[in-house]
């Protein structure tokens, strides 16, 4: 029986992708769309894969062994090599089974066996919308006669296993078991032109911009780098920018099937276009139907025959960031959350959907993501320049990029203002008066709704719950939006602009506020590092239980502790750490992330780094220096500014500033605390909530409420029903989602923009950043993903993404601070200002371009980074 070994393309689909593979599937729908043409071809299926295969020996115990294997691992890595190896040397020394060539045999008769064929891969696993897999398996053209064929067909079975599909596939989530290889062969297109279409612009992610990229012959000239193609830019029916390449190379079939050759193109025809601006125009007409077909944008393979285009590969263009939905087809300015937030990481959907019930602003999701559309307060001036200049001294990068969007003309519309602005920055701040007894107010305010909150949710459980909640997410906002805490809040940062800005111009002294917040009181993130310094000081004089926590790793290792000779007074210790900041964790904003509460281990490394590196009252020791310096600092600075024409005035004016800085900037650190405090409860609850479900069978694991959003949790709990395919889908989206880098502002076109530094005279080589504590230090660069794996020395030099108040206990054991995304206001530079350390921000790739143990050299008054070695 062979009809089960060969599918016509007319029976491919995208239904079918696990008979005929993924390129086999897309071929299949592009064959049905109107005025689309695809070559004459057929599948081999997976089912004649799955027949060779049981052929192999060992093959089982093969992929389980390749499946257990760390491509990251070096040791690893080669172990990768060799097994990849051994199995495409095994899968092409097996015969291809007889029913499967009598299959392939009786297709090419019907469509010509003296034809000349192209024979390409087909993976289960290829062409997603997640994962493309382009370039990782094996294609052949021009091959001609039936048993050639045969030969390439079992060649593509075992490109499944190349080294770079194998390291692809793990990287991806992908288990080496569960994929399947289909063949397609199509009869083979010479064509006077080819190449590949984009219709979306691959670099900056607009929609509305389609690239064509064409040589002369075939595409592999182009994949290959052989020429440098023209490229050609289509927007609105009309090609708006064209380069046309020196194609001096071109790839053409042997003939009688002897595969490929490279050729030289005749001098003349080397300057001259492959295709005209008619012909580009057309094509990306093409490309336009094959994209609305699918419903996201394609990277198009194309071949000119004459005056017809072949279309002969569509897969999805995956490395696109999403565009937030919009229920308007008006231009939309959107600003990333995550780049203020410090944690752009993707979220999932229960976290998404809560930052979103409880934020004061409207938000919107993609690619895992929060955005808000700041296109009104960008359409009127005084709202333009309020949002500008908060986002400049933020951070130049965002404020770089909403203004290349804005030398857009008629992207954002020109409406009059409507109202004011907003406060204005960089003069006189605000009048308040400066008295601590309005911050302790408000503390009182905050810890009294947090009181009431988990009095009232000790009771609710099901449905009544989800009410609960809801009125519990107003009290949220209320909290946040006190006008009283939000002028505290301005005043901290208004004070110190006003000294960075009026010290500059009257003493030439710059980010003077770095020093003078030094120690600021009531700082409730850098107070949680020097707390976890006495946490150490606890445990230090025991030996035993310094050797006992070495040993465990992220899980809850409290019970056990107790058991060593000094383990209850370093439990104790570590639960009083615990009840007062258990509820944080590495990017706490998504209520997903496991607590410190959850896994105590995470604290472990940084507990030890605080035995080693530090000795007893250190805690004490540094808050009492960095006091001391702002105090001396203060002294200095009113000294020279007395000197100075209308010196009394001056310093008077900034000793108010001064008092005020060190009175309020404490506070800005508080709001959050409170909120991820609060969700912590919100979790708890919702988690007892989830473990119903599982006990009922609604859940396969707690974990999965994870991935529903709040109001379809609260369904789940009302109808004890879930989608079977929910969860794994939206498993899926999120794995898509971490491979993804957000930019600081996106536009409605899918435009991603990341802003650039516009400032010269930094040394060569140099990275620039955001200058956010002053300061310069050199040391040992140790690169740092995961707070939980840091190993750090005294005088190391933390290299990471971003850090959010999580990261403060490693603050108080290190000389400087890199990070990739950050702004002046954010909590990594006030943590940074408070502890002294210099540190430079929004430094692009800072964790690929500086390698761990490097000695670096951080500039954090000017902002940047020299590498030394």
């Amino acid at each position: 029986m062979t009809e089960g070994y060969v599918r016509g393309l007319a029976e491919a689909g995208a239904s079918r992708v696990a008979v005929v593979g993924g390129k086999g599937a897309q071929l299949g729908v592009l064959a049905g769309i109107d005025g689309i043409r695809v070559p004459d071809g057929f599948c081999v299926t997976t089912e004649a894969f799955r027949r060779a295969l049981a052929e192999v020996p060992s093959i089982g115990a093969r992929l389980d062994r390749l499946s257990a294997l760390d491509p990251e691992d070096p040791e690893d890595r080669e172990t990768v090599r060799v097994l990849s190896a051994e199995l495409r040397a095994s899968i092409e020394a097996v015969a291809v089974p007889d029913g499967v060539a009598a299959a392939v045999t009786g297709a090419l008769a019907r469509l010509g066996t003296e034809a000349a064929y192209a024979v390409r891969s087909s993976a289960t696993a290829e062409d997603l919308p997640t994962a493309s897999f382009a370039g990782q398996h094996d294609s052949y053209l021009n091959i001609v006669g039936p048993e050639a064929v045969l030969r390439h067909i079992s060649r593509c079975w075992a490109s499944l296993f190349t080294e770079r599909a194998v390291t692809y596939r793990q990287r991806n989530g992908i288990d080496h078991r569960t994929v399947r290889m289909a063949v397609v062969v199509q009869r083979m297109v010479f064509p006077d032109a080819s190449g590949v279409l984009f219709t979306a612009d691959p670099v900056t992610g607009n929609r509305k911009a389609a690239t064509v990229d064409a040589g002369f012959g075939l595409g592999e000239a182009l994949v290959s780098g052989l020429v440098n193609p023209d490229v050609f830019t289509v927007r609105e029916g009309e090609v708006v920018a064209r380069a046309v390449g020196a194609k001096e190379r071109a790839v053409r079939a042997v003939p009688d099937g002897g595969g490929t050759r490279e050729v030289a193109v005749e001098p003349r025809r080397q300057r001259e276009p492959a295709l005209t601006d008619a012909q580009v125009v057309r094509l990306v007409g093409l490309g336009r139907r094959v994209e609305a077909h699918f419903g996201r944008p394609q990277d198009i393979e194309w071949c000119l025959v004459g005056e017809e285009f072949r279309i002969v590969q569509s897969r999805p263009i995956t490395t696109l960031f999403p565009v937030p939905e919009a229920r308007d087809r008006d231009n939309h300015v959107y600003v990333s959350v995550g780049h203020q937030q410090m944690m752009t990481d993707p979220m999932k959907p229960l976290g998404l959907s809560m930052w979103q019930l409880t934020a004061m602003v409207p938000m919107h999701e993609a690619g895992g993501r929060l955005f808000v559309d700041v296109t009104r307060s960008l359409a009127s001036p005084a709202s333009r320049a309020h949002l500008l200049d908060l986002s400049g001294r933020s951070d130049s990068l965002t404020r770089d990029a909403l203004e290349t969007v804005l030398d857009r003309e008629g992207f954002v519309p020109s409406l009059p203002d409507a109202r004011p602005g907003g406060p204005a920055t960089g003069g006189a701040p605000a009048p308040i008066e400066t008295d601590p007894a309005i911050v302790t107010t408000l503390v009182q305010r905050s810890e009294a709704s947090l009181a009431a909150l988990e009095r009232g949710i000790r009771s609710k459980q099901g449905p009544e719950l989800f009410a609960f909640l809801l009125e519990a997410f107003e009290e949220h906002k209320r909290v946040l939006s006190d006008p009283l805490s939000i002028q505290v809040i301005m005043a901290g940062m208004e004070a110190t602009w006003w000294l960075n800005d009026r010290l500059r111009e009257w003493l030439g002294e710059k980010n003077a506020a770095d020093t003078l917040t030094l120690s600021a009181p009531g700082n409730i993130t850098s107070e949680m590092g020097l707390a976890l310094l006495d946490v150490a000081d606890v445990i230090r004089p025991h030996a035993e239980v310094v050797a006992f926590l070495r040993g465990v790793g992220d899980e809850d290792f409290m019970a056990e502790l107790g058991k060593s000779a000094g383990g209850a007074e370093a439990r104790a210790a570590i639960g009083s750490f615990l009840d007062r900041y258990g509820m944080r964790c590495a990017g706490e904003i998504d209520i997903t992330r496991p607590r410190w509460r959850e896994r105590p281990g995470t604290l472990v490394p940084a507990i030890l780094d605080n035995v080693r590196n530090f000795g007893p009252g250190a805690a004490e020791r540094r808050f009492a220096q960095g006091r001391e310096q702002a105090r001396r600092k203060e002294e200095e600075l009113l000294s020279r500014l007395r000197e100075l024409p209308d010196g009394e005035r001056k310093a008077a004016e900034t000793q108010r500033m001064i008092d005020r800085v060190r009175t309020f900037i404490g506070y800005r650190e508080y709001p959050k605390y409170m909120i991820v405090s609060r969700q912590f409860v919100y979790k708890r609850a919702l988690m007892a909530e989830a473990d119903r479900l599982v006990r009922a069978g609604v859940l396969a694991e707690r974990e999965d409420a994870f991935f529903l959003t709040f109001q379809e949790f609260h369904e789940a709990v009302r109808s004890q029903r879930v989608d079977d395919g929910l969860v794994r889908r939206r498993r899926e989206a999120f794995r898509s989602h971490q491979a993804l880098t957000p930019p600081r502002v996106l536009t409605s076109e899918g435009e991603a923009l990341n802003g650039a530094y516009r400032r010269d005279g930094l040394p060569a080589g140099a990275l620039a950043g955001l200058p956010v504590s002053a300061g310069t230090v050199e040391g040992r660069a140790r690169v740092v993903l995961d707070m939980s794996k840091a190993d750090l020395e005294a005088g190391d030099i933390l290299v990471t993404t971003f850090t959010d108040p999580s990261w403060s206990p490693l603050f108080v054991g290190i000389a400087g601070l890199v990070t990739e995304v950050g702004g002046l206001m954010t909590h990594g530079a006030v943590i940074a200002r408070e502890y002294g350390l210099p540190a430079v921000v929004g430094v692009a790739q800072a964790t690929r371009l500086i390698r761990d143990g490097q000695r670096i050299r951080v500039h954090g008054t000017d902002g940047y980074v020299e590498i030394l070695d």
